[in-house]
């Protein structure tokens, strides 16, 4: 069974802490330079720079994962994937209505446009994406699945914005499919001074704000093809591995 390179953590420059290069174009052609065969978008609270990232990665033969980053209540951040963009439109509706309206400053904390292919500006978001939304962990874990996505909370390692240094511990109702850990740690040494999360899935990824930053951690799939029925399958059945080594470059 076939090895895919996956890069599951990418912001564009909706995000406010994005480079504005962060082009769904450009980001689709440095992972397709980097050996990446799928990635996910993962802006801060938002999603909508995800669709027109899918069609560019169409084109480029890379599967790119309808995907968000959100900052909960408790100010954990998760990643949350999801199979189409049908489940990701009823989650942005989720979204706006739980963003709290706190006007932006683009010039203080960075831009936060959606643009088109040829990087023309669709959509300014008014509202900061930087704060947490209105509910806590558990409720935005049972609207990603509810949805038929994935949730996995992110860098937990972090002593900000990760699930052990907000809550401490990870609540044992809170159903995750994975965890991710940050370019800090290796799952190996996560492990050994966490032992109760031994036998967890661990996801490395690159957190891109940056072009150059794309696939410079990753992680590695086995499965069937790239799809998403086997991507799923993958995750749930621990088949990946977190590597920094770099992917042989695709020709793109």
């Amino acid at each position: 069974m076939p090895w895919y390179n996956a890069d599951l953590h990418i912001h564009t420059c909706l995000s406010p802490c994005g480079s504005l290069e962060m082009s769904p174009r450009r980001i689709i052609a440095r992972a397709c330079e980097r050996g990446m065969q799928v990635i996910a978008i993962t802006d801060h609270n938002s999603t909508r720079n995800v669709q027109v990232c899918m069609e560019c990665g169409a084109a480029a033969d890379i599967m790119v994962i309808p995907g968000c980053e959100v900052n909960t209540q408790e100010e954990v951040h998760c990643l949350c994937y999801f199979p189409h963009l049908e489940a990701l439109h009823l989650f942005q509706e989720y979204l706006d209505r739980q963003i709290i309206d706190i006007p932006h400053d683009p010039e203080r904390f960075g831009y936060q446009v959606a643009v088109d292919a040829d990087e023309q500006i669709l959509f300014e978001e008014s509202r900061s994406l930087f704060t947490g939304i209105s509910d806590g962990i558990e409720a935005l874990e049972k609207v990603v699945h509810r949805y038929g996505g994935l949730f996995v909370p992110a860098h937990i390692d972090r002593q900000v914005y990760g699930i052990l240094s907000q809550l401490g511990f990870i609540p044992q109702e809170l159903s995750c499919d994975a965890l991710e850990l940050s370019r800090q740690t290796t799952p190996d040494a996560f492990v050994s001074s966490h032992p109760e999360l031994e036998g967890r899935g661990f996801l490395q990824n690159s957190d891109a704000h940056r072009l150059e930053d794309i696939g410079s951690l990753h992680t590695r799939f086995q499965m069937e093809d790239a799809g998403w029925d086997h991507f799923r399958k993958a995750l749930l059945e621990q088949r990946f591995e977190a590597t920094n080594v770099p992917p042989v470059n695709r020709k793109c």
